[in-house]
């Protein structure tokens, strides 16, 4: 039963960290170390991918220039819109850093393995969803800074600090895990179940001390069961919004069913595994956890909505 309500595992592991974080926030003298420990975890997270990551397929990828435009322009540009009009439309109803967070939302890079996956069981193009995933991870991480910057006005300015973090923190991690992946992706590969338990502890660390700054900054006094159901539906529209532009946008492009069905799981989703880490770069501690709580809601309520969808687009291909 579980199974079916939550078709992805780190869904109710997300779920699991933030009601954690709620119930037994890290605070006092355990804050600088809990932070440390996520900062650590983050470069561990960035150095895996960049081992994970194969440049030969990049390279080769790379050349279906109409997928992998679409899928750029649609995760940057028609998705950073459709989170700047989410806060828009939220900034009299919910508290201000709160639908601040739909356009931190709404710049974020695709998930990586979920998009993938999602792809392949719904008979995608597989090596164009590697490919694409990998892209815009990696050019993610230094336009979604900047593309937040130039979309939120004063709220986005990035400090020379906060810069110097995003590549210590995310970019160096990143290439030092590529100029190590002679030596370490076949150790990777060959302990994927291992790697990938490493990758969403890195998460779920990063997410929970980021969301007990929240609790501790008093997120739930700030709430209201009223605001919490308008995140809900927000996040709802979004995803149908979302979902529904990517796979009209591949019709309009005339492209092939499984370069669609690409497009769809990687032009729509959003990383929670880029999210965390940049809103822990980019906020203060105690209104990082807040920013997150949109990005947070809607990965989860994608990951469900993707395995859902994947087997639908299967049987209506007729496979």
């Amino acid at each position: 039963m579980l199974a079916r309500i939550f078709p992805d595992r780190f869904v109710p592991v997300l779920l699991a960290t933030t009601l954690f974080a709620s119930l037994l926030p890290v605070h006092g003298a355990a804050v600088p170390i809990a932070q440390a420990l996520s900062t650590a975890a983050i470069v561990l997270l960035f150095f895996l991918n960049g081992v994970r990551l194969p440049r030969d397929e990049v390279l080769h990828g790379v050349r279906n220039w109409k997928l992998q435009g679409a899928a750029f322009a649609y995760c940057f540009g028609a998705m950073a819109l459709l989170g700047l009009g989410a806060q828009a439309a939220l900034a009299a109803l919910l508290p201000a850093m709160l639908a601040l967070g739909f356009l931190f939302l709404g710049i974020l890079p695709s998930t990586v393995q979920s998009a993938t996956a999602a792809s392949s069981m719904a008979g995608g193009n597989v090596a164009a969803s590697v490919v694409a995933a990998a892209l815009l991870n990696l050019s993610g991480v230094i336009v979604a800074p900047l593309l937040f910057a130039a979309l939120a006005g004063s709220a986005g300015a990035i400090s020379g600090a906060a810069a110097l973090r995003i590549v210590a923190i995310l970019l160096l991690p990143f290439f030092a895990g590529q100029v190590a992946q002679r030596w370490l992706r076949p150790w990777v590969l060959a302990h994927r179940g291992l790697a990938t338990l490493m990758d969403r502890s890195a998460i779920a660390i990063a997410v929970y001390v980021a969301f007990s700054a929240a609790v501790v900054g008093g997120i739930w006094d700030l709430l209201d069961i009223r605001e919490i159901a308008i995140v809900g539906a927000a996040v709802a529209a979004l995803l149908a919004l979302s979902f529904g532009g990517a796979w009209l946008l591949g019709g309009v492009l005339r492209l092939a069913r499984a370069d669609r069905i690409t497009l769809l799981f990687s032009g729509a989703q959003k990383s929670i595994a880029v999210g965390a880490p940049l809103a822990a770069t980019l906020f203060p501690a105690a209104t990082a956890g807040m920013v997150l709580v949109p990005i947070l809601v809607y990965h989860m309520a994608q990951l469900i909505l993707s395995a859902w969808l994947a087997p639908l687009l299967v049987r209506r291909a007729g496979v």
